[in-house]
């Protein structure tokens, strides 16, 4: 498994907010979750990574493991981590320089050798490549990062994890900032990027999470009520709860 959580609880001081959470999650595949706002879901994506913990009135119990290592021990490098694991957030959040050294910039935050010019436009354009936007902008990596449309942008934000080699990729609503068309062009990118990442994409559009993922959970009140095959999930859902969110009823 590529993560495993086992007993997860975290309280934002003394307002539990998961319970008990145990899950795997599958190398390779993309694991979409689902659940009214206010569930669990981004708070836990945020665990994952421990982004939480920057906050003092954060308490966390139970397991966390990322390709069987524990990412919640004491002596473990958050900055190992977060390479490790790369995280995409609702709206993109390109930094205000260029294009290309926002690709470069974990890498050169990160790497103990310099690396000479040509290997930096290597990394750049591959990166790029690998998220369907170097034909777009090769004439232009030196034009701000943020003149580019929010599809473009977010896309870029996907880029900059790449050169890190992470093997996780977690997405806190990764469209919810996009119209129709480049929410589906992202989508489109995320399947691209299966098989060779694991990807954990929390949403709140049932269509994406049926469209764009291979297993689905659903979360209520900070549990989990259900994980199963997307397919599975939407067809037959095996607690009344997961049908009645999937129908509307409520959430």
């Amino acid at each position: 498994m590529a993560i495993e959580t086992k007993g997860l609880s975290l309280w934002y001081g003394d307002f539990q907010a998961l319970f008990d959470v145990d899950l795997s999650v599958r190398e390779g595949q993309i694991t979409s979750m689902i659940g009214p706002s206010g569930c669990g879901k981004s708070t836990f994506l945020r665990t994952i990574n421990r982004i939480n913990e920057r906050h003092s009135y954060v308490r966390t119990e139970g397991g966390v493991e990322v390709f069987g290592e524990d990412v919640m021990a004491e002596d473990v490098e958050l900055v190992q981590v977060r390479k490790q694991i790369g995280m995409v957030f609702q709206r993109p959040n390109a930094l205000p320089i260029s294009i290309r050294e926002n690709v470069l910039f974990g890498l050169k935050l990160h790497s103990t050798k310099k690396m000479s010019r040509a290997k930096q436009d290597d990394e750049v354009e591959k990166a790029l490549r690998r998220v369907l936007l170097w034909d777009t902008v090769k004439d232009r990596l030196g034009d701000v990062a943020t003149s580019l449309s929010l599809e473009e942008q977010q896309k870029l934000c996907i880029a900059r994890l790449l050169p890190m080699k992470p093997r996780v990729l977690l997405m806190d609503e990764p469209c919810s900032a996009l119209d129709p068309k480049a929410t589906s062009a992202v989508e489109d990118l995320i399947w691209e990027l299966r098989g060779e990442y694991t990807i954990l994409i929390v949403t709140h559009n049932m269509a994406q999470a049926r469209r764009a993922s291979d297993e689905c959970i659903f979360m209520l009140m900070g549990k989990v009520i259900e994980h199963t095959k997307t397919e599975e999930m939407f067809l037959t859902p095996g607690h009344q709860e997961t049908a009645d969110y999937i129908e509307g009823r409520y959430g």
